[in-house]
């Protein structure tokens, strides 16, 4: 019983230490549906402001 007890213990301090020390993975950049995005939305408004637009 003592066995079984120490191999919990041992593998929670593993899972613990290796939460700790694993390297971080990068956030995840979010999407922006296009009528959200601010940059194509300056692009449209570039896209508007060209002389010679006949629209």
């Amino acid at each position: 019983m003592q066995y079984v007890m120490a191999a919990i213990g041992v593998a929670g301090v593993t899972a613990l230490l290796w939460k700790a020390v694993r390297p971080q993975r990068p956030a995840a950049r979010s999407v922006l549906a296009p009528d959200d995005d601010p940059e194509f939305l300056r692009g449209l408004n570039r896209k508007r402001q060209q002389p010679g637009d006949q629209s």
